[in-house]
């Protein structure tokens, strides 16, 4: 259960990552870069987990 969670947290995690760095592109870098840094935080926090519990 935990396994499969932390597996789908991690894949949306990754997928707001991409989309906070195509942001950031699209406003050609005048933004926070952070709309990027803190899903790909959360992204590797729960790709840990996953690591963990696999």
């Amino acid at each position: 259960m935990i396994k499969k969670l932390a597996f789908i947290l991690s894949i949306i995690f990754i997928i707001l990552t991409f989309a906070g760095a195509g942001y950031i592109l699209f406003n050609g870098g005048k933004v926070n870069a952070g709309y990027a840094c803190v899903p790909m935080v959360f992204a590797l926090l729960s790709l840990s987990f996953y690591r963990k519990y696999k």
